[in-house]
């Protein structure tokens, strides 16, 4: 009986091994997307801050 339980346990942990490895290293189409979604975002908002740091130098009077 423990071998079989052995067998079982063997074959079980050779499954997910094989599933693991299957599984996607390369990022999906929808990953890449994302990736670029989220650049453009991180972009835009670094040029509304440094617009919003430019308004109050000119607001103060320092011009660059």
């Amino acid at each position: 009986m423990k071998l079989q339980q052995y067998i079982n346990t063997a074959v079980v942990i050779s499954v997910l091994t094989v599933a693991l490895a299957a599984c996607e290293k390369e990022p999906g189409p929808a990953e890449k997307a994302g990736k670029a979604v989220d650049n453009a975002t991180e972009k835009a908002g670094q040029q509304i801050e440094k617009a919003g740091e430019d308004i109050k130098d000119t607001a103060k009077g320092d011009k660059k």
